[in-house]
């Protein structure tokens, strides 16, 4: 048995070496013209959630060299069964680790670009998680007898059941799937678009709680009620009082109104540039200067 667990690892670490790296050669980040709505720039801002992952669309070529690389891991595990390509497996994972967790630990707003394009998201628990234990199943590979390729061949029943265990638990702290449906998913006609779409405020308070954005800033809001709140384009914008290292702040949330896109951006704005901010500016400029906070 432990050698059908350790030879299901080779497998399931090709698996995502091999996905990872079509991901990087495959899918770009969305364009950044998609988030235009309303006359309103939202998503365009330089630093564009889309644009913001390890491998932004300036420096494209990391990201090739980088999927390159990883398939050819991906099918060097395949096969064979070669200890240096074990253990190249090992410090492929425990880097990427490293870095997932790094960005969480920096609370940094650039997704990892652990599946290119796909993302763009900020790092989360699911995702270091998720690199924790491919690294795991890396060192747990280091003693498997049999290539990816062999694996395959001769599967059976158990072999099988681990894998798939170890496949659904890899897709629940993916949070790339919902990306791809989403992209895969084609719009219907008849949907209202989102500048005009009815948003009740509870729906988008439902949605700014249950997000990661919501999360990160959760410990410095000092109240649940919102400052201030308005709406452009495509986005609602919530302001809550905040407070950080004895600093009095805002925490500004931009909630995508779509009815299945669930984006949430935020950032903290200390309070006296708040204040020194003119007071007759227009809507839209308001909401231009916020999405370049985010």
């Amino acid at each position: 048995m432990v050698h059908v667990v350790e030879n299901t690892q080779v497998l399931l670490l090709t698996l995502v070496l091999l996905t990872a790296s079509l991901a990087k050669l495959t899918v770009r980040p969305a364009s950044a013209a998609s988030g235009r709505s309303g006359g309103v720039a939202v998503a365009a801002a330089p630093d564009d959630r889309a644009s913001r992952t390890l491998w932004p669309r300036n420096n494209r070529q990391a990201a090739l060299g980088l999927g390159v690389f990883e398939g050819g891991l991906g099918l060097a595990l395949l096969l064979s069964p070669h200890p240096a390509v074990r253990l190249a497996a090992v410090v492929t994972f425990g880097a990427a680790t490293w870095v997932v967790a790094e960005l969480r630990a920096r609370g940094d707003e650039r997704g990892c670009g652990c599946f290119g394009g796909l993302s763009g998201e900020p790092v989360g628990r699911r995702g270091v998680l998720r690199a924790g234990l491919c690294t795991l199943a890396a060192v747990v590979a280091l003693d498997a007898p049999q290539a990816g390729l062999d694996v395959l061949r001769g599967i059976a029943a158990p072999a099988g059941l681990v894998l798939a265990a170890e496949l659904t638990l890899f897709a629940a702290l993916s949070p790339e799937l919902p990306a791809l449906l989403e992209r895969l998913r084609l719009r219907s006609p008849a949907e209202t678009p989102c500048e005009r779409r009815r948003v009740p405020l509870e729906e988008t308070l439902r949605t700014l709680r249950r997000s990661e954005a919501w999360l990160r800033r959760e410990n410095a809001i000092v109240s649940a009620a919102p400052l201030d709140v308005w709406r452009e384009g495509c986005w609602r914008f919530l302001v809550f009082p905040a407070r950080l290292d004895g600093r009095e702040m805002e925490a500004v949330f931009a909630v995508s109104t779509g009815a299945r896109d669930r984006t949430v951006r935020s950032a903290l704005v200390e309070v006296e540039s708040a204040r020194t901010a003119p007071k007759e500016a227009e809507p839209a400029d308001a909401a231009l200067a916020c999405s370049r906070a985010f």
